[in-house]
């Protein structure tokens, strides 16, 4: 059957309508992980102050349990039940501001962190960027060090000498420098490829993060962790409620199977684990495009039907279903197409 959708704000408005808090009825065997980046003004890239605030303030008075990334992602490795109303911060690069004023209040808030970083602003000592020392005394704290390469190219550009090389030489010296070697890995920009991913299995590292939308859960793909951005423009409330109350939508069979794209046209498709129930209101909405997409659906097999070809970079394609007690069930995939794609 074909499926046409609401618009896309009165969709989320219906999400957002509909969304209430982490119930003891949810077991909780999922990790909704918030990614931010920049803290205060910067041109709409980072997320202002008092929206950093609002979110610290609501997971402290929500009764939400944030945990070590190390430690949520061993437990769900495991099949083990998380605390209730579980969740993960990472912050991406070593932006001044995360030292200046992400820190700062994470530290009196008692909240620990990822933070994925780039080696070479800290061996170069770029102005507006963190030092060597100032990461070790985060690191002493407690806040875990993830690795987002040397230089944050684009990986899928790269030959796999200088994907292997932006790999180790990253690893080696943050170990240099905080005495053990990152465990996570976040790709630049969220993007990556077979060959990418190939690479990251093979760097020592135990996991890999990208920039999708989307909840971890204990099936999740470990080479590419859904993560929800945060900032300016995605910071507000509504949205950051929606994202720490959000469930998985787990799937197999998911097209593409290598998200760099040659064509601006893919099959993208899922097939949707009968535990989610029924499919009648799941709903995928494209960034390029203002409305719902069209699905077929045949049985438990989902195809998407994309309105128009994609355009050259980045795409995200988010699908939500409603799940148990107002919660969402979300599955985000970040498409990249190459300049010329077909």
């Amino acid at each position: 059957m074909t499926i046409n959708r609401p618009t896309l704000r009165a969709a989320f408005a219906l999400i957002c309508g509909a969304m209430t808090v982490a119930s003891p009825a949810v077991a909780w065997d999922h990790l909704p992980v918030l990614a931010y980046g920049r803290f205060g003004a910067d041109g709409g890239r980072g997320i202002r102050i008092e929206q950093f605030e609002a979110h610290l303030a609501e997971i402290t008075s929500g009764g939400w349990s944030v945990l070590p990334l190390s430690e949520a992602l061993a437990a769900l490795r495991e099949r083990r039940t998380l605390p209730e109303r579980s969740l993960a911060i990472t912050i991406d690069g070593t932006h001044e501001s995360v030292f200046l004023e992400a820190w700062p209040r994470l530290k009196r808030a008692g909240l620990p962190a990822t933070l994925f970083v780039t080696t070479n602003a800290l061996d170069r000592a770029v102005p507006g960027y963190m030092s060597w020392a100032q990461l070790r005394e985060m690191a002493e704290s407690g806040i875990e060090i993830g690795s987002l390469t040397v230089a944050h190219p684009h990986l899928a550009d790269q030959s796999p000498a200088r994907i292997a090389e932006e790999l180790a030489q990253a690893r080696r010296r943050i170990e240099a420098e905080i005495g053990r070697p990152a465990a996570f890995f976040a790709y630049p920009y969220g993007e990556w490829n077979a060959g990418v991913r190939d690479a990251v299995v093979g760097s020592g590292h135990v996991a890999a993060f990208g920039q999708q939308s989307g909840v971890v859960h204990a099936g999740s793909d470990w080479w590419a962790l859904p993560r929800f951005p945060m900032n300016e423009a995605q910071g507000g409330m509504t949205r950051f409620l929606v994202a720490i109350n959000a469930l998985p939508l787990p799937v197999t069979g998911l097209e593409p199977a290598d998200p760099a794209l040659s064509s601006a046209r893919p099959e993208i498709g899922f097939t949707v684990e009968p535990a989610v129930g029924a499919l009648d209101r799941l709903a995928c909405f494209a960034s390029n495009e203002t409305g719902p997409l069209d699905l077929d659906i045949d049985g438990r097999r989902v195809a998407v039907r994309l309105a128009r070809d994609l355009p050259a970079g980045r795409t995200r394609v988010n699908c939500t279903v409603p799940g148990p007690d107002g919660h969402w069930r979300w599955l985000g995939l970040q498409l990249h197409l190459a300049k010329g794609g077909q």
